[in-house]
């Protein structure tokens, strides 16, 4: 083969090699400024970066264990746990609780004997520490610890790092503007530095550029936000576990101490010790109690108030304070609140021969807002029948406050003050049950096991009385006697620690929400070059984590602030294309400004 040959044949093989080094050329120029504009967008957001599609990482136990870490710190499962924590809480609030009510608990398994197995095995009735809803709440707060760390890490490498360099095309960023200038590139990137300074960016000048970026709070009120949800689990899980609260109603005159037997119902978390209980005692001395008398809001109260005398610690010096609904009284840690207020009857029973073997107020339960109440009064010791034989008495009791008089209204009080006040009862007489070991209800009488008594005419026995009136049991067995009234409060006591640290930590959550919310992360741009023709060219552009109006206005503000400083070049003049049009005559001239004056 010739050489003339050879490069002919050679030639047609040059060409298809030049075209393809063009366009990996341009391929190769294409990759870079993506992979520029990428960088300018990068690391706008601390969330961390997911595993590539496919399942887990890695072979063997520790892919499957990495795999599963990456799935439970993820947002997506964390809220999924949340939701399901939101749904475990709502048995919890539909059916009774053993910590609560162990009377409820025992009526509801009875209303619904054939759902009780499958309850208690799934723990229904101690639904807040019971296992499944126990691992929720671990796993919750597993998954936002792993949520945090890696994103505090990412966030403390922001905020020590740079804004990164300018893009080659800024003409790119969803924010853009450009002009030109007759000031020096020098003297508009040194402008815009300070511009950007006093408006509280973060700088860093490169080449021919200044890089600006501004809102890193951002990113901080979504930590805070995050570290605010374990705080209130903390300060949930603290509270649960050391709380108490009790219930004690106190007659007018009577006093209460502060120790476990005092009581009348009590529950606690399970890690509570008695020996917690604050040492302090008070002795109610008055009760005050005001209601609307006209109007609509007629029996509507007005205004609650307990006068106490308290003592705090074992020889504390008496001292007079008033508790009011939402005002406690607060004593080292525990708060002593005003729940309710009703009437207590004074009863007085006598046996055959004149003895009085009970005098008692007892307090009557309010079954609506003008008070009429129920209750039971039991005569436990001390009673003798006709026969001599030792027997229990039992009366079931309804008080009104304001009765409307016999013959004009049902036994049911229309106004909650003591206006014209009358007592109801029914006698029985036998076993009161209160040997049983069994818990009862102080405001109910079990009459399973009871007798009522009845009249000469076989009717059972009933009378209403007003104050200082009698009831007279049959045969001469002995009398009732309505005494007088007196009134009662019911207080609760409960110590709630971590309520302060769940408040701060609600607080701080809606802070770091409203940050993460309404702070915008962006980044700012400003490019100064010389053009061929002598002229600066200015460019200016802004990129945000996410679309929003607010950025192209910033961009605007700044860029006039700029432009103030470096203002816009004159316009070059421009090139004429054609011969100049001969002068007129200069008496033409003349004429034609003759004829135009």
């Amino acid at each position: 083969m010739s050489t003339t040959d050879k490069a002919s044949t050679e030639a047609p093989h040059d060409a298809p090699e030049s075209e393809d080094s063009a366009s990996a050329e341009a391929a190769a120029s294409t990759e870079a400024e993506a992979s520029a504009e990428a960088a300018a967008g990068a690391q706008l957001s601390t969330a961390p970066l997911e595993d590539a599609p496919g399942g887990p990482v890695g072979i063997g136990v520790l892919g499957w264990a990495r795999w599963f870490w990456r799935q439970l710190t993820s947002m997506r499962v964390a809220l999924i746990l949340l939701f399901m924590l939101s749904l475990g809480s709502i048995p919890g609030s539909l059916i009774p609780q053993n910590q609560v009510d162990l009377m409820k608990v025992a009526a509801w398994k009875k209303e619904h004997a054939s759902w009780v197995g499958v309850a208690e095995k799934l723990q229904l009735f101690d639904v807040y520490s019971s296992v499944w809803f126990s691992a929720i709440y671990l796993l919750l707060f597993i998954s936002l610890i792993g949520c945090i760390l890696p994103r505090s890490w990412q966030f403390v490498g922001q905020l020590t790092g740079r804004p990164p360099a300018a893009p080659k095309r800024l003409n790119r960023m969803p924010a853009y503007t450009t002009w030109r200038t007759d000031s020096s590139p020098d003297e508009v990137l040194a402008s815009a530095h300070g511009l950007l300074g006093r408006r509280r960016f973060r700088t860093e000048t490169g080449a021919g550029s200044v890089a600006a970026e501004k809102g890193y709070l951002r990113e901080a009120g979504n930590l805070i936000f995050h570290v605010a949800l374990i705080v209130m689990l903390i300060a949930f899980a603290w509270g649960q576990y050391f709380k108490s609260e009790g219930g004690k109603l106190v007659l007018r005159g009577k006093g209460f101490s502060n120790t476990l037997t005092q009581y009348d119902d009590f529950k606690a978390g399970g890690l509570f010790d008695p020996d917690d209980l604050p040492p302090f005692s008070f002795t109610l001395d008055k009760f005050d109690a005001t209601f609307e008398r006209t109007g609509p809001q007629k029996g509507t109260p007005r205004d609650f108030k307990a006068y106490v005398t308290f003592s705090n610690g074992a020889h504390g010096k008496p001292e007079k304070r008033e508790i009011q609904v939402n005002k406690p009284l607060e004593v080292d840690g525990s708060k002593v609140y005003l729940l309710g207020h009703g009437y207590a009857p004074v009863i007085s029973v006598t046996d055959s021969t004149g003895k009085v073997i009970y005098k008692d107020a007892v307090p009557m339960l309010p079954q609506d807002g003008n008070l009429t109440s129920t209750g039971a009064i039991k005569v436990t010791d001390g009673y003798k029948d006709k026969d001599g034989k030792t027997t229990q008495l039992g009366f079931a009791a309804m008080f009104v406050p304001t009765f409307a008089g016999a013959g004009q209204g049902t036994m049911f009080s229309q106004f909650p003050e003591l206006d014209f006040p009358a007592l109801a009862l029914n006698a029985w007489h036998g076993s009161l049950g209160v040997d049983s070991g069994l818990p009862q209800n102080v405001y109910q009488l079990d009459t399973s096991k009871m007798e009522q008594f009845k009249t000469e005419d076989g009717q059972p026995l009933a009378k209403r009385m007003l104050p200082g009136e009698s009831m007279e049991l049959p045969g001469g067995q002995g009398t009732v006697k309505f005494e007088g009234i007196e009134r009662w409060a019911t207080f609760s006591i409960t110590h709630q620690p971590g309520s302060g640290l769940a408040l701060a930590g609600a607080i701080a959550a809606i802070a770091g929400l409203a940050g993460s919310l309404f702070i915008q992360r962006r980044r700012i741009w400003v490019r100064a070059v010389r053009g061929k023709d002598g002229v600066t060219v200015v460019e200016m552009a802004g990129l945000g984590r996410s679309e929003s109006a607010k950025l192209p206005e910033e961009l605007a503000v700044l860029a006039g602030a700029l432009h103030e400083q470096a203002p816009s070049a004159a316009p070059a003049p421009p090139v004429a294309d054609t011969e100049p049009e001969p002068a007129e005559p200069a008496e033409e001239a003349e004429e034609v400004e003759g004829e135009r004056a």
